[in-house]
């Protein structure tokens, strides 16, 4: 394996355990900054919105720049973030660092993917593709739960630090291994977003939106579900995020296979309704007593996480076979689409506590797989119209 594919999957393992692990970190994180846990899990929201929007505004800004300087420095900033967020004095301060961390994240990682295929010969772009968001999947499996292991005894300001350093080993890797001169076309904003008009491909983002919404109802307050939910210690809920990380990993190796066998689109349907399932079951098993909740929530961690990262592998195949001439662009709103979800979903999760209750997060939160599934139809149905009248 080409080492330099290992360093641009390094940043991007980084930026996948602070994405991840701050939802283990809420209840800790509104106890110290003295907030709600509803307006501590709008931390997820910030960065999700300064992912979603800042990655492209930024793309388009340094689209013609060496792509060595940009992930060097997308990195460094990254790794500021982190250490202000550990040194946050106040929830004010943190949301800042929080902006500052996925807006750079944002950055990186669009960056990455385009490198990895700009230095892979042609047939091996699909591979270097996957061992960049590989770097995300070994963060939701191993880093994710380390991260909350760590915050058990050093505080979720220690875990942070521990994203930073992770950060600082990525740049460190990106500057001294990547070939300088490394460069892409220029492409204006208004360029990028005009990938959206390609027939297909804005259905195709909508239902990306509302899967990861969906999922991201319930996993922002997965730590209050484990303990006020179901009645597990603090200390367990490290485990709770290994069991979705190893189900993460085997999901999104099985949805790879499944998507080349059987096709993309089957694959997506077939996730959709199987995590609509384990988003409700979630639910389901708050209302049972705390002695077979919690050994249940674990259970059903490791089957969610399954079904929950079948889907995008399936979904970037999808987005590549709408539009194969670009394809680097589509990833990219992809991309986008996937952290628009991840805000919403927060947002929503936290509405749903405020107003109905921790129990109804699931029951709620599975309806928007479903909902994607409609928007697929719906366009279907419309394209099979278009192709109709051209006949």
């Amino acid at each position: 394996m080409d080492i330099r594919l290992v360093g641009l999957a390094l940043g991007t393992f980084a930026i996948g355990i602070e994405g991840f692990v701050v939802a283990s970190l809420l209840p800790e994180i509104a106890g110290d900054t003295g907030v709600t846990l509803v307006q501590a899990g709008y931390l997820v929201v910030m960065f999700a919105l300064a992912y979603a929007l800042g990655a492209p505004v930024l793309a388009a800004i340094t689209g013609s720049a060496d792509r060595r300087v940009i992930l060097a420095g997308s990195a460094t900033t990254f790794v500021i973030g982190a250490i202000l967020a550990a040194l946050a004095p106040s929830y004010a301060f943190l949301t800042a660092a929080r902006l500052i961390i996925g807006m750079s994240a944002g950055l990186y990682a669009a960056t990455a993917q385009a490198t990895a295929v700009a230095i892979s010969e042609s047939h091996h772009r699909a591979r270097a593709i996957s061992v960049i968001v590989g770097g995300t999947t070994l963060a939701v499996a191993f880093g994710a739960p380390l991260g909350a292991l760590i915050a058990s005894f050093a505080g979720w300001r220690g875990t942070y630090v521990f994203v930073a350093l992770i950060g600082a080993a990525a740049t460190t890797f990106v500057w001294f291994l990547l070939p300088r001169g490394l460069r892409a076309d220029r492409l204006t904003l208004k360029q990028r977003l005009g990938v959206i008009r390609h027939p297909g491909l804005f259905p195709a983002l909508v239902t990306m939106l509302l899967y990861m919404a969906g999922g991201f109802i319930v996993f922002t307050y997965i730590a209050a579900i484990a303990v006020q939910g179901t009645g597990l210690s603090r200390e367990m809920v490290p485990l709770v995020l290994l069991a979705f990380g190893l189900g993460a990993a085997l999901g999104n190796f099985i949805g790879g296979q499944l998507s080349d066998r059987f096709g993309p689109t089957r694959t997506v349907i077939a996730a959709s309704f199987l995590n609509a399932g384990s988003l409700m079951a979630i639910s389901w098993i708050m209302q049972w007593p705390d002695e077979i909740a919690g050994p249940a929530l674990i259970a059903i961690m490791v089957f969610w996480g399954v079904s929950a990262w079948v889907f995008p592998p399936a979904q970037a195949s999808r987005v590549l076979a709408i539009a194969p001439e670009s394809a680097p662009l589509a990833l990219s709103l992809n991309g986008s689409a996937l952290y628009l979800g991840i805000a919403s979903g927060s947002l929503f999760g936290g509405l749903i506590i405020a107003n109905l209750g921790l129990e109804y997060l699931g029951w709620i939160g599975g309806a928007f797989p479903l909902l994607g599934l409609v928007v697929m139809r719906l366009a279907s149905v419309n394209a099979n119209r278009r192709e109709l009248s051209v006949a």
